[in-house]
């Protein structure tokens, strides 16, 4: 059996489904996080099988899939700063808990 477009983009519509169940239903903001992540890579997935369908002797999917991981690392470090300010000001990582910007 050998993959075919199809199976690569199944697996990533699955990922990327995952990832919006995990942002839709967590109330933790670590989790949400963790959910954003798994949707990008469902996007790197999409973006590595097209190139590799497509244009089998070109990288520019891999480029492109490089270039959302390092977007990927700086949205988790900024994502975590916040979540750490938060902590330390509400003692609580919980969503319902957070109207920092309810007047």
């Amino acid at each position: 059996m050998t993959l075919s477009l199809h199976h690569f983009l199944m697996l990533s519509a699955i990922l990327f489904g995952i990832g919006i169940y995990g942002v839709l239903s967590r109330r933790n903001i670590l989790g949400i996080l963790m959910s954003i992540e798994l949707m990008f890579n469902a996007a790197n997935i999409n973006l590595i099988a097209f190139n590799h369908f497509l244009y089998p002797n070109q990288v520019w999917g891999q480029g492109f899939a490089i270039f959302v991981m390092t977007l990927a690392a700086a949205e988790a470090v900024v994502g975590l700063s916040l979540v750490l300010a938060i902590y330390r000001n509400i003692k609580s990582v919980y969503t319902e808990k957070l109207n920092i910007l309810h007047g």
